[in-house]
């Protein structure tokens, strides 16, 4: 299962008609409605491959200037990168044992053998 947001732009104008036409298209759900032509929408699919085709049925609706993908997430990927650590018996990063504030976390290009 994937799920992903998605955002879609049209002309204000036209908002109204892309928004009725985004929700005959049954490819997604609807969730903001912006006045300046943005419609906020996620979209769910069962693998990434099925979730790019209703991107698409989205973008090629008349009307819509962009649609575009804000945010993804896959059971199926976690899963596997769960197993995989799994398998590798690595051990857990000693920064994501510690209770660090973001704000106090130094990046130097680098995050491998970087402990604070």
């Amino acid at each position: 299962m994937t799920l992903s947001s998605c955002v879609i732009r049209c002309n204000p104008n036209d908002l109204q008609d892309v928004k009725k036409r985004v929700e005959e298209s049954n490819v997604c759900d609807i969730h903001i409605v912006d006045e300046k032509g943005y419609i906020v929408v996620t979209i769910e699919g069962e693998n990434t491959e099925e979730e790019i085709n209703k991107l698409k049925t989205l973008q090629f609706l008349e009307g819509v200037l962009s649609a575009d993908l804000i945010y993804s997430y896959s059971e199926e990927e976690l899963d596997a990168l769960r197993e995989d650590l799994e398998i590798q018996k690595k051990p857990i990063p000693e920064i994501l044992e510690k209770d660090v504030k973001a704000e106090e976390i130094v990046y130097h290009g680098d995050l491998k053998k970087k402990y604070i």
